[in-house]
């Protein structure tokens, strides 16, 4: 399985993915440590890559999103984004209605 293939395989696998430094039990940075308290606030299941682990994750991440940051959120097969966005979304009540299945 290439990277990519594996990159792929976790996001249709898991409804709520997050490629972070770290783990959900260890954040290893504060961005990817935010995430993790808010999709833990939300009593959200979610699945973690850790890219500190693995350097080739670490740089095909972000080429497959396009997005040059850590951590990335998917939810339901689409990149939702990094930690600014998801903190965004959580104050304005739109990742709560994206986990609910009420956004499109």
């Amino acid at each position: 399985m290439t990277i990519v293939e594996r990159i792929q395989n976790d996001i249709d696998t898991n409804r709520f993915m997050l490629f972070m430094k770290g783990n959900a039990q260890f954040p290893m940075c504060g961005f990817s440590s935010k995430v993790v308290d808010i999709l833990k606030h939300l009593n959200v299941e979610f699945a973690t890559a850790d890219v500190l682990q693995d350097m080739e994750l670490r740089q095909a991440i972000k080429e497959f999103s396009d997005w040059p940051t850590l951590p990335q959120l998917y939810i339901d097969g689409k990149f939702v984004g990094g930690c600014d966005i998801v903190m965004e979304m959580f104050e304005s009540g739109e990742l709560q209605q994206l986990i609910q299945g009420e956004a499109s």
